[in-house]
């Protein structure tokens, strides 16, 4: 890790931001050097989103806070105002379009041009080589981006922010949709992006990212700068009580499970009516989860993981039998399978669990609306006291419940949606993915609330690509590789080491 001493090439300083009714910033400052890896940490609703859109141009600070960029203050008008200055950001919802070529995406906007005002296609795709050359991409320009995986699409974005000549590079939780062979790439990019000046800001609820990446980490919390210290001074400890102001030790108490012997759900030979050949080899699945259990499944991205739910779950035709509470039920589509008492969280809350537009109380009663409308009119009185109930049981952190969800954060974005579950009063339920995207301090409460389920005897699958997640909340682990089931360890059994092993052998 480099030793970064050169002056900052940006500053931020007594950055402030009011929305109406909400101080989302106060008095923060920021200092970016060229050549370093500055981490930015923080619990989910800190401010840093709102920071890094100020430093985009995207927002205007509040009267009275400044920004240098190479000792010269700058009043950002825009996005394109930022970039010119060197400033570029890639969010975590990547902003590539899907029906164009990788090439006109690394040149979208700033397409290169022959004498007769016509796109140099030639000159292009040249030049698109060029830059994926640096970061290691033998891609082809003319391919289409739909045709490629999420990691590469990530990889995309790097290019188009090098080609514009950027001198600082904002990640928006890189690594959130990524697999672990991708964000190991990923991750060797960031270093050689830091070996060749450019300033990187990392934004990350991965730890571990943050200690193999960083020269710095800055801290926020509740809009405001906790402090900035060099990462080689800073632990693990150290960095979530900056963050939360609490230890970890109060964060992840020590397990116990609630498991009975009382099966919930019996699947057997369940193997998926595939559309296309790739899906053919998901089959003759069979597994037992009982009343009270977490069942965590762990495999590598595409080993049929979230397919399996989603058969279950009726979202995709499938054979097989499948049992609850040693009842066969016939689940051909959602309606059956929540009829039945399961329900799904799925991994993607913004785009499958949530209706961004609609209010905390709306989302809640999603799915459990009749309870509230016995003659076709809803009573909202009893709705909003239904949904008041679940806030306050789930902690869930909002003005009130008539705030649209899209304000809040990823972490009580998740509640919302596990809590619309968990009013129905479920048998089963299935969670994709239930922490990606939110920050520590959320991260261990959603934990305890899975463990707070079962302890109430709610059967849960819990589906991650965090291996240490699925080892700290699992009472039991199935593996799953290449589309059947490769593994089974107790909590006893389980390690990283273990269940890499049956994932990937």
């Amino acid at each position: 890790m480099s030793q970064v001493i050169s002056a900052p090439f940006l500053e931020m300083r007594n950055i402030s931001k009011t929305f109406p009714g909400v101080k989302a910033l106060d008095r923060v400052n920021l200092e970016i050097r060229a050549g370093e890896v500055l981490a930015l940490a923080g619990e989910n609703g800190a401010g840093k989103s709102t920071l890094m859109k100020i430093l985009t141009g995207i927002y205007s600070p509040d009267a009275g806070g400044t920004i240098l960029i190479e000792g010269n203050e700058v009043a950002l008008a825009d996005s394109n105002h930022a970039r010119t200055l060197g400033v570029n950001i890639i969010y975590q919802e990547l902003a590539v379009v899907d029906n164009l070529t990788v090439g006109e995406n690394i040149f979208l906007a700033r397409e290169p041009r022959t004498r007769l005002g016509l796109i140099d296609r030639a000159r292009m795709y040249r030049e698109a080589r060029e830059v994926l050359a640096t970061i290691d991409m033998d891609i082809d320009p003319a391919t289409r981006v739909s045709e490629l995986s999420v990691g590469q699409q990530q990889m995309i974005e790097i290019a188009k922010a090098l080609c514009a000549q950027s001198k600082a590079i904002i990640m928006d939780e890189p690594t959130a949709s990524l697999s672990h062979h991708e964000t190991s790439v990923l991750l060797g990019i960031v270093k050689r992006l830091r070996e060749r000046n450019i300033a990187v800001v990392y934004i990350s609820h991965r730890l571990e990212e943050i200690f193999e990446l960083a020269d710095r980490v800055t801290v926020l919390r509740d809009g405001r700068t906790v402090g900035t210290a060099p990462i080689a001074e800073v632990t693990r400890e150290t960095l979530v009580r900056m963050m939360v102001d609490r230890e970890l030790s109060e964060l992840y108490g020590e397990p116990q499970s609630h498991a009975s012997r009382e099966a919930v759900l019996e699947v057997e030979a369940l193997s998926l009516k595939p559309v296309k050949a790739a899906e053919a080899r998901i089959r003759d699945i069979s597994f037992t989860l009982h009343r009270g259990e977490v069942l965590g499944i762990a495999g590598l991205v595409g080993s049929g993981r979230t397919e399996i739910m989603e058969m279950i779950f009726g979202m995709r035709a499938c054979t097989g039998s499948i049992r609850v509470e040693g009842k066969p039920v016939h689940v051909r589509n959602p309606h059956d399978a929540i009829s039945a008492g399961i329900g799904f969280v799925t991994e993607d809350r913004k785009a499958q669990g949530l209706v961004l537009g609609m209010s905390v109380r709306e989302n809640f009663s999603l799915t459990h609306l009749e309870r509230y409308s016995p003659f076709q009119f809803v009573r909202h009185a009893q709705e909003r006291a239904g949904c008041q109930h679940f806030v306050r049981m789930l902690g869930i952190k909002t003005p009130g419940v008539e705030q649209k969800v899209v304000n809040l954060s990823g972490g009580n974005q998740q509640k919302i949606v596990i809590a619309k579950w968990v009013a129905r009063n479920p048998k089963v339920l299935i969670v994709d993915e239930p922490t990606r995207g939110i920050d520590v301090g959320a991260k261990a409460e959603v934990h305890a609330l899975i463990a707070r389920l079962a302890a109430e005897g709610i059967g849960v699958i819990v589906i991650s690509s965090d291996l240490l997640e699925v080892l700290a909340v699992s009472d039991r682990i199935l593996t799953v590789r290449e589309g059947r089931i490769s593994g089974e360890l107790s909590r006893a059994e389980a390690s990283q080491e273990r269940v890499m092993a049956l994932a990937t052998a």
